[in-house]
């Protein structure tokens, strides 16, 4: 599976909040049994903001005293997770990733 569905489909069934972009990866890499390497997963995170599909990863809410990192597909990154094979129950499921994560 290309990397940047396999973000998005993680995306898509789990929340992803971290400090940081570096435990965003390693809650990824846990929850899908991978590890495609950080630049990788840089440069597909960059390509999804860049396509639309996900919004833009560093947030500071309001009245915060620092940044921190949320994964939220846009709703193009909905479609694009929901044109994929698979029904959505079966997206959600961790192992099912985990599944479609073979060979990354």
């Amino acid at each position: 599976m290309e990397l940047r569905a396999l973000i998005l489909t993680v995306a898509f069934g789990n929340v992803i909040n971290e400090p940081d972009i570096e435990a965003g990866f390693a809650r990824i890499a846990k929850l899908t049994g991978c590890d495609p390497g950080f630049d990788a997963f840089c440069d597909a995170i960059s390509e999804c903001i860049r396509d639309g599909l996900i919004r833009d990863p560093v947030r500071l809410p309001e009245a915060s005293l620092q940044c921190h990192w949320h994964l939220e597909p846009t709703p193009a990154g909905v479609a694009f997770v929901r044109a994929m094979d698979g029904s959505e129950q079966d997206i959600r499921s961790v192992r099912n990733i985990r599944t479609l994560c073979q060979g990354c």
